[in-house]
């Protein structure tokens, strides 16, 4: 009886974690270059109370137990803005950003120029090129970004041709370790493949930004599922509750 109050309990703690997961993926659908995460879990075995003097093993209790989240690197749909400085990666790659607390990189192609004319991402981090910080003049325009991430743009009145960099875009050997900073942000954690390795097969498509991958009917659908069985759950307990009460009173109504 003990047992089923124990399994149900693990199993109610693993759901709100995964509702945990799923409001955090549902926040960040329109977010972008958001990558979602998934639960993982596992059966966790452990026998349960016993006595010395029972003449045959107990059986094993299966418990629910949490393991962790893998993040789903599924392409996000490109959209497209028709904004020169916007672009998507195709492909694993990442682009590399300067912060405060060092390198990071990230998906979201959604960039600008701060007022010194250095481009940014949205929260003001520097992108990181081949040959460091990518700068542009006051008298640059056509802005052209190609395939392998080379900037170049017609510079004055006489509209030459002008190399400003190449974007920095790499990948690691498993992208599973890269670690969450917030921001849209990762670092790379220990196990990640060691250092980033220059991406020569992802291609930059300029004039589109790549949306969340995360799919929201989905997302919700496990939302409600979860609420269900842990509806479920609740009442089961609520149940071996009332019958361990039960018990307790049988046991202690001793005929005068």
């Amino acid at each position: 009886m003990e047992n089923a109050l124990l399994v149900g309990l693990s199993r109610q703690t693993t759901l709100e974690r995964h509702l945990d997961v799923i409001s955090n993926n549902l926040a960040n659908v329109n977010t972008v270059g958001f990558k979602s995460d998934q639960m993982l879990f596992e059966e966790y075995l452990n026998s349960g109370a016993h006595e010395d003097n029972f003449a045959l093993q107990d059986r094993r209790v299966s418990y629910v137990q949490d393991r962790g989240t893998f993040r789903d690197y599924t392409q996000g749909a490109s959209q497209q803005t028709n904004n020169p400085l916007d672009l998507t990666i195709s492909g694993s790659g990442f682009l590399v950003v300067q912060t405060a607390g060092g390198e990071r990189y990230t998906r979201d192609g959604n960039l600008h120029l701060n007022n010194t004319g250095q481009l940014v991402t949205g929260s003001g981090d520097a992108v990181v090129g081949t040959a460091g910080p990518i700068v542009f003049q006051p008298t640059d325009h056509d802005i052209n970004i190609s395939p392998d991430g080379t900037i170049t743009v017609l510079e004055g009145a006489a509209r030459t041709d002008s190399i400003r960099g190449k974007l920095r875009v790499v990948n690691f050997a498993d992208a599973q370790k890269l670690l969450k900073q917030g921001g849209n942000l990762y670092a790379a954690g220990p196990g990640a493949g060691g250092a980033p390795q220059q991406d020569t097969k992802s291609v930059v498509q300029q004039g589109y930004i790549e949306k969340s991958n995360v799919n929201s009917v989905v997302e919700m659908g496990r939302m409600i599922e979860i609420n269900r069985i842990y509806t479920n759950i609740a009442n089961m307990l609520a149940a071996a509750h009332d019958l361990h009460k039960s018990a307790i009173e049988k046991l202690a109504d001793v005929p005068a």
